[in-house]
């Protein structure tokens, strides 16, 4: 495994890796064709691997009132540009194209939410998760209020902030290790493939 994974220590091989850790990279692979950089990075850290997914996955994974996948990883998107999160934008982006099926959006999330062709409920998700991400982040009545009225539930609100601040922690790291996108990753969403996955 290459050394410009990560500034710190990577496995050398998945052999060495506790059984569970090195079965949940091996269903990623199988899944996605590739071991996301991530997962390697974080390897050398066992507990802190399964933290990390496990509350990942809670988030992530979780069937939310109203948010879909495309909006959670929308999120991811807009966060992850504003903490030029290099990794997290590309690696976030694909499964935005993917679960969108529009190949132009993730661009316009993490370039500049606020001039992207979005609906009035995407602009303020947005808005609410840089300011629970980058600003003070206190969610005030008047958040709720403008939040409901474009359809999402207290639970959805709890999704965003949430969603915002568990990348803005896994940007902080991947840019601590140096861990750059995979490369198999730019074309995810814009040329056609079968089977394509939802690793990340």
């Amino acid at each position: 495994m290459p050394a410009s994974i990560s500034r710190f220590a990577v496995p050398a091989s998945l052999d060495e890796l506790p059984e569970d850790i090195r079965s949940a990279i091996l269903n990623v692979q199988e899944k996605a064709g590739f071991v996301p950089n991530v997962f390697l990075m974080l390897a050398h850290r066992p507990d802190e691997f399964r933290a990390f997914f496990a509350y990942h996955d809670a988030l992530m994974e979780r069937a939310s009132d109203t948010l879909t996948k495309a909006e959670k990883e929308m999120i991811v998107v807009a966060t992850s540009a504003r903490n030029r999160c290099l990794y997290c934008v590309v690696a976030h982006g694909a499964l935005v194209r993917i679960y969108s099926k529009d190949p132009l959006l993730a661009d316009n999330v993490a370039i500049n939410h606020h001039v992207a062709d979005l609906s009035e409920r995407h602009r303020l998700m947005l808005d609410f998760a840089l300011y629970s991400s980058i600003e003070l982040g206190e969610f005030s009545r008047a958040w709720q209020e403008r939040l409901a009225n474009v359809g999402f539930t207290l639970d959805d609100c709890w999704d965003i902030g949430a969603i915002a601040a568990f990348f803005s922690m896994s940007n902080r790291l991947v840019t601590l290790a140096g861990t750059p996108p995979n490369p198999e990753f730019y074309a995810m969403g814009r040329v056609p493939r079968s089977n394509v996955s939802d690793a990340s």
